[in-house]
Formats: C-alpha cells, structure tokens, sequence
C-alpha cells in the first residue's frame, strides 16, 4: 500500500469523524467543530505568540482528564471562546460528558483567531458565538465544505482571504491521519502575490490548483506580513484513528506545526496565535510505535500543509471582502 489521500480528502476520513460549521456572512465570522460518537484522546500544541484558548491546560500529558467530546475552532477573538460553551450546552442536553456523580460535563477545548476588522458588522447586541457553536454542532457530518464557511468565514491572510482547509492521508500502516484548519494568518499562503501556493512541493493531484511551484521567489528574508492589522492565527486540528496516549497526541500536535512552517511565511509569530489540537479515535493499534509514530507525524505536518493551501484556494469573494480570493487572481 502506498501513501495516499482518503476518498474525501477531508479529516472525517478518519472513520468515525464528523465536522460542522456554522457562519454569520454578515457578521463575516463563524465556528467549527470536530466531534466523533465516542471521546477522543487529545492533546494541544501552541507555538503562536498570541494565542487564545479554552480548557487546553487539561489537555497535558500529567492531567486528569484524558479525552475529550468535541474541539471548536471558532473567529471573534475572545468573544469566539462562547462558540464551545455553545458546543458544551448541546453535548450536555443528549447526555454526553466526563461523569461526576449524576452529572455529565462536556470536555469542549476550543481556540480562536481574530477577525473584528474584516469587513463584517461587528456591533452585534448580543455575542453570536454560543448559537454559532451549537448550529455548527447540529451541522456535523461526514462530509462538509472548506474555504469561506465555519472558522473560516472571515479569515485573511497577508494578501489573500483565508480559509476553511482539510486533507487526509492512508499511510502504508493503515492508519489515516487528517488535517482540518482555519487560516488566519500574519503572513501569507502564496509566493508573493501569488498564485502559487509555498505548499507546492506537497501537493496531491491538483487539490490546490496543480500549479506547482513558483519559478522565482522575492527575498524570503523579507515576507509580506499584516502586521499593522494584529488580526492574525491559525488554528487547526489534526487526528488519526491510531491508538495514542494524551503524551502521543502532544507530540502529534507538535509535529503537525511542521505545516504551518511549510505553508504559511512566516509562521508562529509574535503576533499569531497558532495552536494545533491533536484527536485519536483510538480504532487501529500501532504496529511498531517507533516506526509508525514517526509517519504518524510526518503525514501530520504534510496533511496540514495541503489543508492550509486547500483552505485559501477554496475562499469564494463576497461583498466587503477586505482582499481578493485566491480564485480572482
């Protein structure tokens, strides 16, 4: 067996996944959430200067608590952080959670990127993140889009919109490992203005185009940036149906970074805020834990190199739009 993409080339690849997403196009924000039938193993790595999150201290290896219901990536700053408990409410009401006597309580980490100067109207009178949450919970499923939708609704990037991305891999093991993020980065997803994607060289197929890579490249040393906007991070998650423990997921997470640095120049910034969960089903055992774990982390970092790329290449214009998509190159 080789190396290849799952069938849908999203993260609910991995059996037993689903994904929703909810968005306001007139607020120019939303949620997303990743959820399965059964608790996940989690872990959490953050590598951003500026990250903001919910329940990710549990997530260590030392911590009581090792598997969770459901992980959100939502916008709003730190208003989006209400996008989980809107997740935890519903999880809460069909009976699901970490027992405590007779009470359930939903393990719901979530984390958030900036997008309040994106065009929207952000003078809402009530936080819309808890009901964002709570329809992107009743929109899980198998299948769902990427590019302006869920977390991504609003996202930018240096000189594009940003995105909603996924992709997958089957490595030669069996296991599969998918990739699901919402970029909202400092810097950009392209080689100057573009159109080739610095994710290129990890491409499959023509998922982002097919262009391959640029054929000549401005001064590195100097990338384009958004820094004057502060309106920065990317957010993601990764998973697999191998069996990890919490310390595995970590480093799971820890390797998948390895994307952000292969698609995003530059990357985990002072002012991004770029954390990536890591989930395991659980379902397929590890043959040799040496062996497979280091694959593991290699698709890791590829998948969520592609998905980064997939994300922005998937960006649709709307009105208000601060930058062009991808697609009006």
């Amino acid at each position: 067996m080789t190396a290849a993409p799952g069938p849908a080339n999203l993260i609910t690849d991995v059996p037993g996944l689903r994904v929703g997403n909810a968005q306001d196009t007139h607020v120019k924000t939303g949620a997303t959430v990743l959820l399965s039938d059964a608790p996940l193993t989690a872990g959490v790595h953050i590598m951003g200067g500026a990250p903001g999150a919910r329940e990710t201290d549990l997530l260590a290896p030392d911590k009581t608590v090792e598997q969770v219901d459901a992980l959100v990536l939502s916008g709003g700053s730190a208003f989006g952080l209400d996008a989980a408990s809107g997740v935890a409410d519903a999880l809460r009401a069909q009976g699901r959670g970490f027992a405590v006597g007779d009470q359930r309580v939903p393990i719901v980490p979530g984390a958030i990127l900036f997008d309040l100067i994106n065009g929207g109207d952000k003078d809402w009178p009530e936080n819309p993140y808890k009901r964002l949450g709570a329809r992107a919970l009743e929109d899980a499923a198998a299948d769902f889009a990427l590019g302006s939708v869920g977390a991504g609704t609003g996202a930018t990037t240096a000189t594009l919109m940003g995105g909603l991305g996924s992709a997958s891999m089957r490595l030669p093991s069996g296991h599969v490992v998918g990739a699901l993020v919402a970029v909202n980065a400092l810097g950009s997803a392209v080689v100057g203005q573009g159109p080739h994607f610095w994710a290129a060289p990890f491409e499959i197929g023509a998922e982002f185009g097919g262009l391959g890579p640029a054929h000549a490249f401005p001064d590195p040393h100097l990338p384009q940036t958004k820094l004057s906007a502060h309106a920065n991070t990317t957010i993601g998650i990764i998973a697999t149906d191998a069996a990890l423990t919490q310390a595995q997921c970590t480093r799971l997470a820890t390797a998948a970074h390895d994307g952000f640095a292969r698609a995003l120049l530059p990357a985990h910034t002072p002012m991004d805020g770029d954390l990536i969960f890591a989930a395991a089903t659980g379902a397929q055992p590890l043959g040799d834990p040496l062996s497979d774990t280091l694959y593991l982390g290699h698709a890791a970092a590829t998948c969520m190199a592609r998905a980064i790329a997939r994300g922005v290449h998937a960006a649709t214009p709307a009105p208000g739009n601060p930058l062009p998509c991808w697609s009006e190159l």
